[in-house]
């Protein structure tokens, strides 16, 4: 069995800044195309698209996680978002989860992880480097914008990033380590534990790793864990009829529609 597991709010903001720009449209333009390219690309038996919830534990241990980020909706991509999600609710074979309280990283770890536990070969799709720490024998990490499967390196990454630090979540890493010394004092026992033992180290290289490395769910929080409805099957014509008001020419057009179409509906039919 194969599991394809989708960052959800990763491949929203790639739609957002790549291919086509027309305004209020293209986010959802951008998305639908290349969702019909990976699930062609990438076969699986199963499709998962995870949405973002609340970081509340991290911005608990850490409240300026993420703080930095300036919201920009002057495209309406918050309103777009909503459309995507709503399309595929009413006319995709995946499931969307998602849970209030958990980012999109964690919940995609633990489906990861729960898959492969289950004799799965899962291949996670992000560009997302965070994702680094799930590869193994049989979970994969697809670029989508490289076009490439990532390798896993021969160190620890979430010691590696919890050295160097994490500008995207405004996780400050160490004065003097950039990414040569950090791979070094990841190979080195003897050369990190000097390291940590200096001035109050240990204690932010703690913080970081708690930051930066995925949380295990208890079982309360997986029982809490939303599951959007999948439908039966879809009503291709009316989605063609959607596409078609939003002049998405290039998808709905005869021969693209019919690639479209056939590439969702095999799962239906399966």
């Amino acid at each position: 069995m194969k599991t394809l597991i989708l960052d959800g709010y990763n491949l929203f903001y790639r739609a957002r800044f790549s291919g086509i720009k027309d305004g209020e449209t293209t986010t959802i333009f951008n998305f639908f195309r290349g969702l019909r390219l990976l699930v062609e690309n990438l076969e699986s038996d199963k499709i998962f698209l995870v949405l973002e919830g609340y970081p509340k534990k991290r911005k608990e241990q850490f409240v300026e996680y993420k703080a930095q980020r300036v919201y920009d909706n002057g495209d309406n991509f918050r309103e777009q978002r909503k459309k995507i999600v709503g399309y595929l609710e009413k006319y995709f074979p995946i499931q969307i989860v998602k849970h209030s309280d958990y980012e999109c990283d964690d919940i995609v770890a633990y489906f990861a992880r729960l898959h492969e536990s289950q004799g799965h070969d899962v291949t996670v799709v992000s560009t997302d480097t965070d994702f680094i720490q799930l590869i193994t024998d049989n979970i994969k990490l697809y670029n989508p914008i490289k076009k490439e499967f990532l390798l896993k390196p021969d160190y620890d990454y979430v010691l590696f990033k919890s050295l160097t630090g994490d500008g995207a979540d405004n996780i400050d890493g160490f004065p003097g380590i950039g990414n040569k010394r950090a791979e070094a004092l990841c190979k080195d026992y003897d050369k990190l534990t000097s390291f940590l033992n200096e001035g109050n180290n240990r204690d932010k290289l703690k913080l970081n790793q708690d930051l930066i490395g995925f949380h295990s769910l208890p079982i309360e929080d997986i029982d809490s864990i939303e599951y959007r409805s999948v439908p039966n099957n879809s009503d291709w014509d009316e989605l063609n009829k959607e596409f078609t008001n939003l002049k998405f020419y290039s998808l709905v057009n005869k021969t693209a529609w019919t690639k479209f179409t056939n590439t969702f509906q095999k799962y239906f039919n399966s």
